[in-house]
């Protein structure tokens, strides 16, 4: 009878981990600018996803010289896992020291989304000895859980001083199980032949990963081009789409795509060089329409950031420990 009972629990907690939550509304992650007092992590929330008001008077909910070696964080990706955590990735750097100075991430993980455990993943120490150790900069980490593994996969672009890796290319590692370090040698998750970076991937409702990054190479159009594929690491079946996703002819940076409550997709980017986030709606996650153009003043100057929905139980939670004013 014991055993049938426990075995009941522990089918109940599965199903419990493995149910959708009822969500009602958007947390926005991002960093605010290139001053340290701005790259840290801010809140923003919104009723329709597109429209969002800061937490916590547009403050940090969390101060990066307690979390960052370089007391500096850029390009926060937030990730709700499927065990009961939340997930966010961050790049450890600060851009008064140049574009080229970061050497490393930072890993979180929290229960509520308010309190997060930290842990930095410092590239020269780390893999002393290797090509790695050569890095010039781990920009615009983020994680996704890779349901074959079952480990949490967290994905970045790297380049070397040393030749190895002569611009930007996108790797992945797996996170160990508590999420407080890496797990073996960065492997190549797509090369493009020229720099690529901010790299976001999503899958839809029939298991299609689509992801989509940033072009950097010097000289041309910077904009968001996506693969599809079905399979994370059989990179010989993805497919590249021609043309960009953005709906501007401005440079961008930055995409982030999300599910919308009641259906549909949005795909938001950083126009860093017009003042204003532009946000896009999509049913297939191939073809996008434009939404709008928010402007980034006042209390709320996003920079690179994404979007997951949450409860209205989390909203709540949320508001009570970071006040809109």
């Amino acid at each position: 009878m014991q055993r049938i009972i426990l075995s009941i629990t522990l089918l109940l907690i599965a199903q419990s981990l493995l149910a959708k939550p009822k969500t009602s509304k958007y947390l926005f992650t991002y960093f605010t600018g290139n001053a340290p007092t701005e790259e840290q992590i801010c809140y923003a929330v919104s009723n329709d996803g597109f429209n969002y008001t800061p937490l916590n008077a547009g403050k940090p909910i969390i101060g990066s010289d307690t979390i960052a070696i370089s007391h500096g964080v850029r390009d926060p990706h937030i990730l709700r896992g499927a065990d009961g955590y939340f997930y966010m990735v961050v790049t450890d750097m600060r851009s008064e020291l140049g574009w080229s100075s970061n050497r490393g991430i930072v890993l979180m993980r929290s229960t509520d989304m308010i309190t997060w455990e930290h842990h930095t993943v410092h590239f020269p120490e780390k893999y002393a000895g290797t090509s790695f150790a050569n890095v010039l900069r781990v920009w615009a980490p983020q994680t996704i859980f890779d349901k074959e593994a079952g480990k949490y996969m967290v994905y970045f672009s790297l380049l070397t001083n040393d030749g190895t890796i002569p611009y930007d290319r996108v790797y992945w590692c797996y996170a160990n199980a508590d999420f407080t370090d890496l797990e073996g040698e960065p492997q190549i998750l797509f090369d493009f032949n020229e720099s690529a970076i901010d790299t976001d991937i999503v899958q839809d409702d029939n298991g299609l990963f689509h992801l989509f990054f940033k072009t950097e190479a010097e000289g041309k159009h910077k904009g968001i081009k996506q693969y599809t594929f079905s399979n994370l690491h059989a990179t010989s079946t993805w497919e590249l789409h021609s043309g960009f996703c953005e709906t501007t002819q401005s440079d961008v940076e930055g995409a982030g795509v999300f599910p919308l409550i009641g259906g549909g997709w949005c795909l938001m980017y950083d126009c860093y060089r017009d003042g204003h986030y532009q946000f896009t709606r999509s049913t297939d996650l191939l073809t996008f329409q434009f939404v709008q153009n928010t402007e980034t003043k006042g209390a709320f100057t996003p920079r690179h950031g994404t979007v997951i929905q949450i409860t209205n139980k989390e909203y709540k939670k949320l508001l009570k420990a970071f006040p809109i004013k």
